[in-house]
């Protein structure tokens, strides 16, 4: 990879720098035994010498009949986005950034930006013949902000967009506007009246929490320890009809993109939900062989969720008593889906109207059931370039 970065600290601009980095990961099965190393330096002895010692590991691991590689796949190329940086408007589009936000936002600090153009190259390569290569360009924008209003302080914030070009202002792109907005309303937050139950309208931006949740339950470790809360699910209804939920990969909708697997398959979009219904798990070729299960036609991510039929200002409206939860910080949920955690950067919402930015406040509840009990999706979705949610 070839990165080409530029920092922000406090509101200016004060680095710009280039960084490569090359590694190579060598994987060796010898009777079953597997072993496996990852080196930085790529002379030939040092490629030698990982050989050996991935032969050495793999001699001293346990034998497991599920260890094997892909099979003899037609050779492929793929290329994405640009090949080189546009420099000069990397900086145009981050000295706008910082304007705009002191203009429009004059108490709010910009704590942080990196915003870069990384091209990578990876390629995969088996002893069954299976070779693949993909060239891919792509700029990340990440900022962390907070605001301050004499001795008051909002909690920090952050925003994401991955793109391949750099047409719009990056305050147009994903939750960017919205996000600093709502942290310059943030200064005074009011403790909830009561401890009660009701609707949680999850932006966007928080939703990754709760969906990485769910789709951990579909991978390997989950399914093959017994411990997924969906090991028998497959093909039966695990959330609501309005939930469809797709893979992809190779969609044009996403900046990010994946061409083959880790285990060495070319990638193919697939739905994992549909109207509710579990229609794949996230297996790889090890958690296929080793659960019996099919194998998923890609390793999950850059998900792509349908809209629903409903505004966010109608869903608002419909709400009696719940919060609008945009950032959660809390442990991973149990194996049941369990889970607790404090609402960060989130409002209360009373008889249809958003009524204050709330101070950290417990929530509590089961993903299992909170899949079955969605009421509404929206039909406004945010697009930060690696998923596309409602």
């Amino acid at each position: 990879s070839e990165k080409h970065e530029l920092n922000v600290a406090a509101g200016e601009v004060n680095l710009f720098r280039t960084t490569f980095d090359n590694n190579l990961t060598l994987t060796g099965i010898l009777n079953n035994k597997k072993g496996s190393t990852t080196i930085n330096t790529l002379d030939e002895e040092s490629i030698l010498e990982a050989a050996k010692q991935v032969v050495e590991l793999a001699k001293s691991s346990q034998p497991d009949e599920a260890n094997e590689i892909a099979e003899e796949q037609a050779p492929k190329e793929f290329t994405d986005g640009p090949m080189k940086p546009d420099l000069d408007k990397m900086h145009f589009r981050m000295s706008e950034f910082v304007a705009y936000t002191k203009e429009k936002y004059p108490d709010t600090i910009l704590e942080e930006i990196n915003f870069d153009f990384t091209k990578s190259k990876n390629v995969f390569m088996n002893s069954n013949g299976v070779e693949y290569t993909s060239e891919t360009g792509t700029y990340s924008f990440v900022a962390m902000f907070t605001t301050k209003k004499g001795k008051k302080t909002s909690s920090f914030n952050y925003a994401v967009a991955l793109t391949k070009d750099l047409d719009k202002p990056f305050a147009e792109l994903a939750s960017f506007d919205r996000l600093i907005q709502q942290s310059s309303e943030q200064t005074d937050p009011k403790q909830i009246p009561e401890k009660f139950v009701g609707n949680v309208i999850v932006t966007p931006d928080c939703l990754d929490d709760i969906i990485g949740s769910i789709t951990g339950y579909l991978y390997d470790y989950a399914l093959i320890t017994g411990t997924s809360v969906y090991k028998d699910k497959l093909n039966k209804l695990i959330a609501d009809s309005k939930l469809t939920m797709h893979c992809k990969p190779h969609s044009d909708e996403l900046a990010a993109k994946y061409f083959f697997t880790h285990d060495g398959f070319e990638a193919q979009n697939s739905t994992i939900i549909d109207k509710g219904v579990l229609k794949t798990f996230l297996l790889g070729l090890y958690g296929s062989k080793k659960t019996g299960l099919p194998k998923a036609v890609n390793q999950g991510g850059l998900l792509i969720i349908e809209p629903g039929d409903t505004s966010y200002e109608e869903m608002i409206k419909s709400t009696k008593q719940g919060l609008l939860l945009c950032r959660f910080s809390g442990g991973s949920p149990s194996d049941n889906g369990d889970f607790s955690g404090v609402a960060k950067n989130s409002y209360y919402i009373e008889d249809g109207e958003i009524k204050f930015p709330i101070s950290e406040t417990m929530v509590t509840g089961n993903l299992v059931e909170m899949m079955m009990n969605i009421k509404e999706i929206s039909k406004e979705r945010v697009n930060p370039g690696y998923h596309l949610y409602p």
